[in-house]
């Protein structure tokens, strides 16, 4: 008896698994509390790319703990800049 035409879960190729996941993950980081969408994720092979620009070291880690809650098992490799801007320590001479 043959299953052709049937499909289990597990049956999906790798790389429309992967192109869903990062779908999923990008929905997730537009709408969680980050509202983040200056970061873009795209698939090399079966590996992630993540780059863009963060205002901070902790939205840079709660993305990060976000994409690996995602993308559990997946390689990810993460060129995420922090651009947050620290106070002086001295004030500013006017001339």
């Amino acid at each position: 008896m043959s299953t052709h035409g049937t499909e289990q879960p597990g049956d999906q190729e790798p790389a429309q698994n992967l192109d869903y996941r990062i779908a999923h993950l990008q929905d997730r980081l537009a709408s969680g509390e980050l509202g983040e969408l200056g970061v873009r994720v795209e698939a090399r092979g079966q590996k992630v790319l993540l780059t863009g620009t963060v205002p901070s070291a902790p939205c840079r880690d709660e993305i990060l703990r976000t994409v690996h809650e995602e993308l559990a098992g997946i390689a990810v490799h993460s060129d995420l800049v922090v651009t947050e801007a620290s106070s002086p320590d001295h004030a500013e001479e006017l001339a």
